[in-house]
């Protein structure tokens, strides 16, 4: 019995530790997912083909493409495009980690 109760708290602690948030920070107005986030800092965590993104209260999510990168990157990054007057965010490269989010 106790070998069960600890195996359960073992596979629960261990799904809860790879939650991993990551933070980014928007230095001016950028959308993401058809909806706009001000500048400001914001957490984010990968969830199978999609990037939540939340600042306070608010929830954004988006589709992306994960591709991997020969090395970590330095530093979290963000690519925007330029569309009718507003920045879009187009991907995100993970600081310590070699993963690029490529948004959809």
């Amino acid at each position: 019995m106790k070998k069960a109760l600890l195996f359960t708290c073992l596979l629960a602690g261990m799904a809860f530790a790879s939650t991993k948030w990551f933070t980014v920070t928007l230095f001016e107005p950028a959308t993401i997912g058809g909806t706009e986030l001000k500048a400001g800092d914001y957490k984010f965590e990968l969830q199978d083909q999609k990037i939540v993104i939340k600042h306070g209260r608010e929830t954004t999510e988006a589709a992306v493409k994960v591709e991997t990168g020969d090395s970590k990157y330095a530093s979290t990054t963000v690519r925007y495009a330029n569309a009718d007057g507003k920045n879009k965010i187009e991907e995100i490269s993970v600081g310590g980690t070699n993963l690029k989010l490529v948004l959809n």
